[in-house]
């Protein structure tokens, strides 16, 4: 029989780690899941995640509070935090779909769409492979513990009822992170992209050249075949691709942590 004995003083820090960490599970990429990832399964994960957490902490510092209020305002300041941590690593990955888009429109297969299962929405064809082919780098270099061991040092950096959001720094971070989601985007696509680019100059040419050619049929074709030659051909160039992605995320991980330092 298991005995546990615990104030309530322990009971309230570990309920404001729970609420940090199960917000981050919530949004974070990899331990997010998808929607058909039952939702028992990620509050066990949080959980015990937080029994780690909890553990782990050399002290457990006392939060004061006057009342409910007081009480309510610290969980959603440790919920916020939670959410804006794994937003920040989250934004990184769309990326990859901001890729694929471009490169589902140079080839022409910008009209066909899949449901992503992860965010219940319509992305393109290379964009759901870009994504699936991320995270699997994900896994395989071991991404995934960055993200756990980045959570886990914010207890450090950012204690229990010490975060302090400011605007300013969060704002900064996010209009520099849109002028790098644009340039990964295009490094990305640049290799279907520049060809296409020359397959339309070609294919230009030969239509002042011999009008009576439908280049137009012709051309439809070729963009298809000659895009995915490419994108197979480039297939090698997706760990670097996934390498700029990950280190994009530690970069606005590091930011928004340091946006909610004192």
């Amino acid at each position: 029989m298991v005995e546990l004995s615990f104030s309530y003083a322990d009971l309230e820090y570990f309920l404001f780690i729970l609420t940090r960490v199960t917000c981050f599970i919530f949004i974070v990429p990899f331990f997010n899941g998808n929607n058909s990832t039952p939702r028992r399964v990620k509050v066990a994960l949080g959980v015990f995640i937080s029994i780690l957490v909890y553990n782990m902490l050399p002290a457990h510092e006392i939060v004061n509070y006057t009342s409910v209020l007081g009480y309510t305002t610290i969980i959603l300041k440790e919920a916020a935090t939670g959410l804006l941590i794994g937003f920040s690593a989250n934004i990184c990955t769309m990326i990859m779909s901001f890729a694929g888009h471009m490169v589902d429109m140079d080839i022409g297969l910008s009209m066909a769409s899949l449901m992503d299962p992860s965010t219940r929405e319509n992305t393109t064809l290379t964009g759901l492979l870009y994504q699936y082919a991320m995270m699997l780098m994900l896994i395989c270099t071991g991404m995934y513990q960055y993200l756990l061991k980045a959570l886990i040092e914010t207890f450090t950096l950012i204690p229990i009822n010490g975060a302090v959001f400011h605007t300013e720094k969060i704002m900064t971070a996010m209009v520099t992170f849109l002028s790098e989601y644009i340039i990964i985007g295009f490094r990305i696509c640049l290799p279907v992209f520049a060809t296409i680019t020359l397959l339309n100059a070609i294919l230009g040419i030969l239509a002042k050249s011999a009008p009576q050619l439908n280049m137009f049929s012709v051309g439809m074709q070729l963009k298809i075949l000659i895009g995915l030659a490419v994108m197979f051909v480039t297939a090698g160039m997706l760990p670097d691709a996934s390498n700029f992605i990950f280190i994009e995320m530690k970069k606005m991980m590091v930011s928004f942590v340091q946006a909610m330092l004192v």
